[in-house]
């Protein structure tokens, strides 16, 4: 077995591209490798500023030999057909092939054996092929050569089992040398092996792990922040980039000048991270310090003394330029900045920012009352301001800081800190990890703009396909039920549905066939009717097809229940428990949803759940059969009278008995006692399907028994939608 190390020499790689590229390279080379049946383990990639390497272990020294069995005509065909096979089959004579016989009789068979090839000359073709094809995202030519490579390519090493590959790309031979350092190594120096290798470029000042640069750049940095009594400012993203800037990381510390300090520490650490790739520190309070990290990739003769002050020469500019932006904003009021909104587009079908911002604005307002401790006046105005600083230098400079910016100004402005922190919050969450806002008013604007957001795309019939999301829906849908969910929100879909109605007008609502206006549907939802705005109908108005939205808020619901779950699955919930607690008429409330779903699945999971779904299911089925038979429903009360047996009455008692029992549970929004009431009818149920024929002789007796089956359903439908339950 041997040993396979490659390495492809080039001037400096993008950071940002050398992870995919060492990826690429093990995918590439070990997919063609095992196409030639060749594999070996423990493939990985290394990667520096100007080096991408492969190590592979234990490759065998030989492909493995082929045998091929090619069938012919059969015997007596005619000779055409017999010359047409041995040409293909690369045989002199019919006498070469063997003869095999299946049901259909005789036939010829052409066996031919391949010889193994050595791995070294698969290599040879393999590496060429990989480098000539490989997927950088950019690429470039350079002399007179062909090829093309994220930057020049210098040298490329193979070395298999010690011995050198020999190949040529492009004019570059490979071999067995490579070089160190730019500065702080000498010329190029030969290796054995990866264990050879690595210990000799680490002699020449290159860290060939990526990971332990990393490493090297965090201690560092640590050591140097603690000396000064500070802490590192930890940046996981720009410490990874960093470790793909240097192949031998000297970390330095260098000074801010005070002036600088009156600067939001947002510009601040934005400008170092973005522009200069400086790590920050924090003092004992957690607040910017005064100095930063700086990554040098080589050992100074004066300790890097020179180094440190020409990136306090840099920063000092770049903190100037920071600094003019932050005056020049504060000239102009976010109110001022408004007009200027509306020179942006949102969406063609949707308008202006600004239009976006006054809809945030109204749904604000209206959202609010849901909120405690949200103010509907202050929401409306923190709504109409959350965009305002996208006209900002500040943000046009640093697209990342919006919001935060906008918190700035407002608090510039003296319109307090409520408005100043709901405009900082309102876009959180942005991901997965990502906290909700915190305060009463950032809840309200972040639930506006996402719920505006959703409820426009879908009125213009922009919704989400398959992979497909270019507007970021399901994550506005996600963030929507997370700062409903993990702060404890009450807040009515159906109401929140009902409260765009001002804003995305006309809107009505298909339910069970039929088109209600959403007036009279937030009548029948038990909408507070302070809430209920006036709304003409379709049939009181001529309606304006280019300006008023029309949304199929069944659909947009359904959404939401689809995010749910995974939101949902993704904390170890069941996706059919979901469905089942959606399916009953009115669940809208994400939160009594949820309790019902964790409610549901510990029921679910004990034996009388168990149990009680399986007696479900057969009533259920039961009830389908018959119904469908008969042509009938059955969902009239039973007549006590033609209870012929004791089960049957045992049965109509404990449903009555945890039919009440769970209504009343269920209105208090105690679950877990909705459910014990319902593990009550497991016993009855039981016995009822053990000693009673539903289908009984006397067409009376039998409807009766049948009615009976009913109110199991829909005793247990009081909680959930059984059917929708799988097992």
């Amino acid at each position: 077995m041997s040993e396979l190390l490659l390495e492809l020499f080039s001037e400096e790689i993008p950071a940002r591209m050398q992870k995919r590229a060492g990826e690429d390279l093990v995918r590439l080379v070990t997919d063609a490798l095992k196409q030639a049946g060749v594999e070996g383990k423990n493939a990985r990639a290394y990667t520096t500023p100007r080096r991408l390497a492969l190590v592979i272990d234990d490759l065998p020294e030989k492909t493995p030999d082929v045998k091929e069995e090619r069938k012919g005509p059969k015997v007596g065909a005619p000779e055409k057909a017999i010359e047409g096979f041995l040409r293909a089959a690369g045989l002199s004579s019919i006498d070469e092939a063997s003869v095999q016989e299946d049901k259909k009789g005789a036939f010829y068979v052409a066996v031919t054996e391949k010889k193994g090839r050595a791995t070294s000359d698969v290599i040879a073709e393999i590496v060429p092929a990989t480098i000539r094809a490989f997927p950088w995202p950019k690429s470039m030519r350079w002399g007179r050569g062909t090829l093309r490579w994220v930057r020049p390519l210098h040298s490329i090493l193979c070395i298999l089992g010690g011995e050198v590959v020999p190949f040529e790309v492009d004019g570059i031979k490979s071999g067995n040398t490579t070089r160190g350092h730019r500065f702080m190594s000498g010329d190029a120096f030969a290796v054995k092996d990866y264990t050879d290798y690595d210990m000799k470029l680490f002699e020449a000042k290159v860290v060939l792990d990526s990971e332990k640069r990393a490493n090297f750049i965090h201690e560092g940095a640590k050591a140097l922040a603690s000396a000064e009594g500070l802490t590192l400012k930890e940046d996981d993203a720009l410490l990874h980039e960093v470790a793909g800037l240097v192949e031998w990381p000297v970390p330095l510390m260098g000074a801010i000048d005070d002036e600088f300090m009156s600067v939001p520490q947002e510009v601040l650490t934005s400008t170092m991270r973005a522009n200069q790739k400086y790590f920050a520190c924090l003092d004992a309070k957690g607040n910017l310090s005064n100095r930063f990290i700086v990554v040098a990739s080589l050992e100074a003769e004066d300790g890097g003394k020179a180094i440190v002050n020409g990136n306090e020469r840099v920063l000092r500019a770049r903190f100037a330029d920071a600094r003019f932006l932050w005056d020049q904003d504060r000239k102009h009021t976010l109110t001022s900045r408004l007009p200027k909104l509306a020179e942006v587009v949102f969406h063609a079908k949707l308008g202006t920012v600004h239009d976006k911002a006054m809809r945030i604005g109204k749904l604000a307002e209206a959202l609010a009352p849901f909120v405690p401790g949200a103010d509907a006046e202050k929401a409306r105005v923190a709504g109409e301001l959350a965009k305002a600083d996208l006209t900002s230098q500040m943000v046009y400079e640093f697209p990342e800081l919006q919001g935060l910016m906008g918190a700035y100004y407002a608090r510039n402005d003296g319109l307090g800190d409520e408005i100043a922190d709901a405009i900082a919050e309102h876009y959180s969450p942005l991901g997965p990890t990502d906290d909700v806002p915190s305060t009463p008013l950032g809840k309200v604007v972040a639930l506006a703009d996402k719920i505006d957001t959703l409820a426009g795309f879908w009125a213009i019939d922009e919704k989400p396909t398959g992979s497909k999301d270019p507007y970021a829906l399901r994550r506005s849908a996600l963030g929507f039920i997370r700062i409903a969910l993990e702060t404890e929100l009450r807040v009515s879909l159906l109401a929140l549905a009902y409260a765009m109605c001002p804003v995305f007008r006309p809107v009505v609502v298909e339910r069970d066939g039929a088109w209600r206006t959403a007036r009279a549907w937030a009548k029948s939802s038990k909408i507070p009717q302070s809430s209920v705005a006036v709304l003409q109908t379709p049939e009181e108005e001529e309606l304006e097809r280019d300006s008023s939205y029309w949304i199929a808020i069944e659909d947009l619901l359904s959404f939401f229940a689809d995010r749910l779950k995974v939101y949902l699955r993704d904390r170890g919930a069941r996706h059919d428990l979901v469905d089942a607690v959606f399916a009953l008429e009115g669940q809208d409330d994400l939160v009594l949803i949820v309790k019902r779903v964790e409610a549901l699945s510990d029921f679910l999971g004990t034996d009388d759940g168990a149990n009680l779904l399986a007696g479900y299911k057969r009533a259920v089925n039961i009830l389908r059969i018959e119904e469908k038979k008969d042509g009938a429903s059955y969902d009239a009360a039973p007549d006590a009278a033609l209870f012929a047996q004791d089960e049957e009455k045992a049965l109509a008692a404990a449903i009555a008995t945890a039919t009440k029992d769970t209504k009343a549970a269920v209105a208090k929004e105690d679950f877990g006692a909705a459910m014990s009431a319902l593990a009550k009818l497991r016993a009855p149920v039981d016995a009822f399907f053990e000693k009673v024929t539903v289908n009984a002789d006397d067409a009376d007796v039998r409807a009766n028994r049948l009615k009976l089956l009913a109110q199991i359903r829909a005793g247990l439908h009081e909680v959930a939608d059984f059917s929708k339950v799988e097992g």
